[in-house]
């Protein structure tokens, strides 16, 4: 299998059989047979999954899932995935906002460019641009991703998916931290449509305040896997530091007759405190590690497993 679409859904039953038409129309007018479409329902309470396996009897390419109860978008495309054989994974919206066609041109520019990871930069009435700008901007700016836009349709190689980590409402993040776990990432226009049937589920004031908080968690857990020691290090040398300098002020000022009880008892708290954020970078350098390890131990294994799957 080349490629599987990975589609996550959570009520969107009318848009069902619309998704399976045009798909099956863009592969016959294309020639595509080494596609699969991966419909995964999380937990929609409106008979999506019901409509979907009652469609999908008609087209080959379908295969659903479904989560007993809504999990969240990143549950959803971590379910297809495990479940999908495609050595490239497109994510595409379950309310046919993107076009298919758009996936088949990510994918060439991949093949052609070399790229890991293409994101779509949409071209056409958006909904949440001001807020989709300041999420892009807050990327850039914090992992120095080279694409103006992340939250839109997405292209990768397996390995990718393999490889960077998803918790929970981190889908939103799947480019930087492909970018941060060093691969190549590339951008190119595709088409966005308004909502065929349905409403968004992405809406209100209170994910914008989840997006920030998720988006600072990613940057703290990128940092420090990274640089343990930079970071837990500067923070114990500047409070081992300043208790230093404020330890030389209290003996002059001991020695000018002028004790201080409090001004003792603060220079203690800054030595213990740096060196305890000096522990902590000494223990992350070793987690760091033993993480590192483990990264490569897993890749040693998937390579072995694939070459056996392969072998004759």
């Amino acid at each position: 299998m080349k490629v599987s679409v990975i589609v996550p859904a959570y009520n969107e039953r009318d848009n069902v059989l619309p998704l399976f038409e045009e798909f099956d129309s863009f592969f016959k007018k294309y020639g595509i047979k080494d596609w699969e479409i991966v419909y995964v329902d999380d937990g929609s309470t409106d008979g999506t999954y019901e409509e979907a396996v009652k469609h999908a009897k008609r087209f080959p390419f379908v295969r659903v899932l479904k989560h007993a109860r809504n999990l969240g978008k990143t549950a959803a495309i971590i379910t297809g995935f495990e479940n999908s054989e495609g050595r490239y994974v497109a994510i595409y919206d379950a309310d046919l906002q993107f076009v298919p066609e758009d996936i088949l041109r990510m994918v060439n520019l991949m093949e052609e460019k070399g790229y890991d990871l293409v994101t779509g930069r949409k071209v056409g009435k958006y909904e949440k641009a001001f807020v989709s700008r300041v999420y892009n901007t807050l990327n850039r700016w914090l992992f120095g991703v080279p694409v103006s836009d992340m939250n839109s349709m997405k292209v990768m190689r397996r390995e990718v998916l393999e490889d960077i980590p998803l918790r929970k409402e981190w889908h939103r993040y799947m480019v930087a931290l492909a970018w941060v776990y060093g691969y190549s990432v590339g951008e190119i226009d595709i088409t966005l449509r308004p909502r065929r049937a349905g409403e968004s589920k992405y809406r209100g004031i209170g994910r914008v305040f989840v997006g920030v908080a998720d988006l600072i968690a990613v940057w703290l857990y990128t940092t420090f896997t990274r640089k343990p020691l930079l970071i837990f290090g500067s923070i114990g040398t500047f409070f081992l530091t300043l208790g230093l300098l404020i330890g030389g002020v209290g003996v002059a000022l001991r020695m000018a007759g002028h004790g201080y009880r409090p001004l003792l008892f603060l220079v203690v708290l800054l030595l213990i405190v740096g060196t305890m954020f000096w522990i902590l970078a000494l223990l992350g350098e070793v987690v760091a590690s033993v993480y590192d390890e483990v990264r490569k131990l897993r890749h040693m294994l998937k390579r072995t497993s694939q070459r056996g799957r392969f072998q004759p």
